[in-house]
């Protein structure tokens, strides 16, 4: 019996991995996987980058919606989601397509994970009460005396994420990094192919500009508001959600239109800066540059699985 394949579309954001798959799943008649940890969210649209309605009703698409805000995804939970998707959609004698820029989901989809690292509700509730106190930006200078790697690739503002390092470190004596470097079991089984959607620094940044402006001209604050009213408003917050931050503040009055669209340009970049370090020092792939189009980016995708 051969190898199932796996086939996974990553890279920074805004680097067109969604339009890339898109093309990629219907050539393959396959189908397409999140991996990214905003798009879990079935409430988040507009600022996400998903593929629209349109697009997920014309194949299947699985995990987009798979979680509430509020609900805590992590690497674990998303091996085991994917695993089960996978597993199904290889019965079905289909391809599946993983798609995202969330670098440690995709490698605990690939390599798995030896083990959970711990919990502890009552230090976790001592961190957070320091994070009120002190603010993200000291918990992440602390971090980056216990756990250099994960400090590197976390925003000094990312509140959940670096209580949650802390936390693991303290109760276990070992790092964050440490428990995702350990090698475990593959959670999604098969021949993976992999695929990084890369762009210069100038480029990339021209095309985040440009999300950022459609985002706000599309719906963003509107959505915003809406969740906002919803009841949705304080688990959106605790998100740290790029753009949907910046909504939130304009909603409330601290910024104007542009200083939300600057705000979120510039965290965008950041976060595609570490990205792109992620990827390049972290996950073995085939490295295509995403100035060429669309539809070359998917032929040249489609004739690399060929051979």
């Amino acid at each position: 019996m051969s190898t199932p394949l796996v086939v996974a579309i990553v890279g920074a954001t805004a680097t067109g991995k969604t339009a890339v798959a898109e093309i990629v799943a219907g050539a393959l008649d396959g189908e397409v996987v999140c991996a990214d940890s905003r798009q879990v969210f079935r409430e988040l649209e507009i600022g996400t980058g998903k593929p629209d309605p349109a697009q997920r009703a014309g194949r299947p698409h699985h995990l987009f919606d798979a979680l509430g805000l509020g609900e805590r995804p992590s690497a674990g939970w998303y091996a085991r989601a994917a695993a089960a998707r996978c597993a199904a959609i290889h019965e079905r004698g289909a391809v599946p397509l993983l798609v995202g820029g969330s670098g440690l989901w995709l490698r605990a989809a690939r390599d798995g994970l030896s083990g959970e690292p711990p919990h502890d509700a009552a230090l976790r509730a001592r961190l957070r009460e320091r994070l009120e106190r002190e603010g993200p930006e000291s918990l992440h200078a602390s971090l980056a005396k216990v756990d250099p790697a994960t400090a590197a690739r976390l925003s000094p503002r990312d509140r959940q994420r670096i209580t949650r390092a802390l936390e693991v470190h303290a109760a276990s004596g070992r790092a964050l990094s440490w428990w995702h470097d350990r090698a475990g079991t593959p959670a999604v089984a098969g021949e993976w192919r992999t695929f990084e959607l890369t762009l210069d620094t100038g480029a990339l940044d021209q095309r985040i500009a440009r999300r950022t402006r459609w985002m706000f001209d599309s719906g963003l604050i509107e959505e915003t508001r809406a969740l906002v009213a919803s009841g949705h408003g304080r688990a959106l917050r605790d998100l740290r959600a790029v753009g949907y931050d910046e909504a939130l503040d304009l909603l409330a009055g601290r910024l104007a239109r542009d200083e939300a669209e600057t705000h979120t340009t510039l965290r965008t970049r950041r976060l595609a800066k570490r990205q792109r370090t992620w990827f390049r020092h972290q996950m073995e792939s085939v490295r295509l540059d995403a100035d060429v189009g669309q539809a070359a980016l998917a032929r040249a995708i489609l004739d690399r699985l060929a051979h």
